[in-house]
């Protein structure tokens, strides 16, 4: 008897009892289960309705992840970019930004998805301090479709987000880095690794700090668990929401090349200008 035809069949119990059991074929309950999903899915919809990332209305027309108009107010990056750290050029003749042709990069390379502005600033404290994980749908589909190329000759063996300190995941309830790493882990079928590079320590606000004073702010609030790290793992994509300065990147490449990590990369949704 055809698969698929709706028709009742018998076979072995899926728990593996050896118990005969009665039920439809294998293609009618996909369909059964499929129509089910959809149902859920439409039902929460009604109830939840996906919200834009850049105005945060309700998306039209629905299915969406964003509004059609708000896409063309996103700054994407584009042009001549730096080879470290992926920023766009404000000189198109040198090779590297600013920050990387004054200060010693310990990762490879970076890319990222958008210029940090005003827009993508509000985005990011959407996701960031309210809750709005589901912006990330968008966000890490953009990646993927937009830099997909460039994240796989990187050919990391596994994700890793940066982490915040325990006490601040604890009162937020998630670290949005970890959320976007979980959606890129998905999508482009990379092992996602969050029990290896961890926060030891809080650190100052940044924003009022240079470079140089960032870094050291920064260099011992990472650690890495050596009896959780694989041997096998040699090359890492950080991720990450923001890329500002570099220092919180650059932090994280030195200890995970201490522990033999061999090549760290990079991935952000936001980077700032060349400055």
């Amino acid at each position: 008897m055809a698969y698929g035809s709706g028709r009742r069949v018998e076979g072995v119990s899926p728990a593996g009892s050896g118990r005969r059991v009665s039920g439809i074929s294998p293609v009618g309950a996909a369909r059964r289960v499929s129509i089910t999903g959809a149902a859920r899915e439409g039902a929460v919809g009604l109830i939840f309705p996906r919200r834009c990332p850049v105005c945060g209305d309700i998306v039209r027309p629905k299915g969406r992840l964003i509004c059609p108009e708000c896409v063309k107010r996103l700054s994407y990056v584009s042009g001549a970019t730096c080879l470290k750290c992926g920023k766009e050029l404000t000189d198109q003749i040198g090779e590297y930004c600013l920050g990387c042709s004054r200060h010693r990069r310990t990762f490879d390379r970076g890319v990222a998805l958008l210029n940090y502005n005003e827009v993508s600033a509000d985005s990011m404290v959407q996701i960031k301090y309210k809750n709005k994980r589901e912006y990330l749908d968008f966000y890490s589909d953009e990646i993927v479709r937009r830099l997909g190329g460039k994240l796989a000759r990187m050919k990391a063996d596994v994700l890793m987000p940066v982490p915040v300190h325990p006490s601040r995941k604890r009162a937020r309830g998630y670290n949005q880095a970890e959320e976007l790493a979980k959606r890129l882990s998905g999508l482009m079928g990379i092992p996602l690794c969050t029990d290896v590079l961890v926060r030891t320590r809080k650190t100052l606000p940044q924003k009022e700090l240079t470079p140089q004073e960032r870094l050291k702010n920064l260099e011992q609030a990472f650690g890495v668990r050596e009896e959780a790290l694989d041997t096998g793992i040699r090359s890492v994509l950080l991720v990450d929401d923001i890329y500002t300065t570099g220092s919180t990147m650059e932090a994280c490449a030195r200890v995970l090349k201490r522990a033999g990590i061999q090549r760290v990369y990079f991935v952000s949704v936001c980077i700032g200008g060349d400055r």
